[in-house]
């Protein structure tokens, strides 16, 4: 079994990115009634993308 830690939160740094308002629409629907936020959803998008891109190297 894996063993229990407090989990802490990494630093931050705040970004002003422009979503195209169909982009917006889409992810606010498909968060609609889960416990996800519009930045943790676009968070892990973007580490899944990252991870795509490293892993083709």
């Amino acid at each position: 079994m894996k063993k229990f830690k407090i989990p802490s939160i990494p630093p931050t740094t705040n970004k002003c990115i422009r979503f195209p308002n169909d982009i917006i629409s889409r992810v606010e629907n498909a968060i609609e009634g889960k416990n996800c936020t519009f930045t943790a959803f676009v968070v892990e998008a973007v580490r899944v993308a990252l991870d795509n891109i490293e892993g083709e190297k």
